[in-house]
């Protein structure tokens, strides 16, 4: 930050006139309190007498000590004061309090760009609880955020250096949502590079995009518009489908949701057939799919003989309060 080093400078100005002061004083023969003494004094006008008498050669050195030094000091005052009045140090300090606080995060999601995409992205999982880190080379942007949204980083996400200052070690999902297919690419492949398991979702903006993104790393490629432009589609044929889906999986005042729970190792769960488990007797969701590992095609309302194998995805309905019954029985 320019007003720190700025701070910095003049510190360092006014130890060096002061070292300087200390070390001719000592050369005219004044011990070392002396010399420091007379070079505080000094060069901050304050005006005492000297501590020992000068001679001419002394006198000299005096002289240029003071205009030296007294210009150092009056430089070093401004330079604090002008980023104190200006707020410069109070920035500094919050975002080094936010840098502490980005450090410690664990399971958050990195937003990459902060256009209407990513806006929209982060504001959604804002609402949901989930403890977002948004990334723009753009300040103005970050100076807009949205409810909920606190921790910002501020430069060029195809720099490998600024992912890791998000986080991107411990986070649980990385979105790029950037101005250009070309920057979300290589983004999707940096942080692939860097994290080989995280969740990375990236937008496309054309089809052919969204399949080179999958190959550079992408755990997911989504393109908005056509997403919304089916949407569009879905309330003019199917109003009440699309509307119940659509309340279920983003309107927050709904008790009920749509939700995933990942089958753990070890859960009391896995090698039980789903008939034996009956979930929606003990825990009141409704199970809809089931998805027996990465890759394999989702199995909709499924039999009762179906058998739970370690790493299964269960989609269900319910409400939070049976959705969590359902990741503790899941999970253990």
């Amino acid at each position: 930050m320019e007003s720190v080093r700025r701070i910095t400078g003049a510190l360092i100005a006014l130890a060096v006139v002061t070292f300087v002061g200390t070390v001719g004083y000592l050369l005219l023969g004044f011990t070392l309190l002396e010399a420091l003494y007379q070079t505080v004094t000094t060069v901050a006008t304050v005006g005492f007498r000297e501590v020992r008498p000068l001679t001419p050669a002394g006198q000299v050195f005096t002289m240029a000590l003071i205009l030296l030094g007294v210009g150092t000091v009056l430089y070093s005052l401004s330079v604090i004061l002008e980023a104190v009045t200006e707020g410069r140090l109070r920035e500094h300090l919050e975002r080094r309090h936010m840098d502490k606080v980005i450090a410690a995060m664990t399971g958050h999601v990195i937003i990459c760009g902060y256009g209407r995409v990513g806006r929209a992205a982060a504001e959604y999982l804002a609402a949901n609880g989930h403890e977002v880190v948004v990334v723009d080379n753009e300040a103005e942007r970050l100076e807009q955020l949205g409810p909920g949204l606190s921790y910002h980083l501020c430069g060029d996400v195809t720099d490998d250096s600024v992912l890791r200052d998000a986080g991107i070690e411990r986070a649980r999902a990385l979105i790029a949502a950037l101005d250009t297919d070309t920057d979300t690419v290589y983004v999707t492949l940096s942080a692939r590079a860097i994290r080989p398991d995280l969740v990375i979702i990236a937008r496309a903006r054309t089809t052919e995009a969204k399949a080179k993104m999958l190959l550079a790393g992408a755990s997911r490629a989504v393109n908005p518009q056509r997403i919304g432009g089916r949407r569009m589609a879905g309330f003019a044929l199917q109003p009440d489908v699309a509307e119940f889906l659509d309340v279920v999986m983003h309107d927050e005042d709904l008790d009920f949701r749509i939700q995933q729970i990942q089958v753990a190792d070890g859960s009391t769960m896995v090698g039980r057939s789903l008939g034996e488990l009956d979930v929606q007797e003990r825990t009141g969701a409704l199970l809809l799919a089931i998805r027996r590992g990465v890759g394999e095609p989702f199995e909709p309302h499924p039999r009762a003989d179906v058998v739970v194998p370690t790493g299964a995805v269960l989609i269900a309905l319910g409400t939070q309060a049976e959705l969590d019954e359902l990741s503790r029985l899941g999970a253990r």
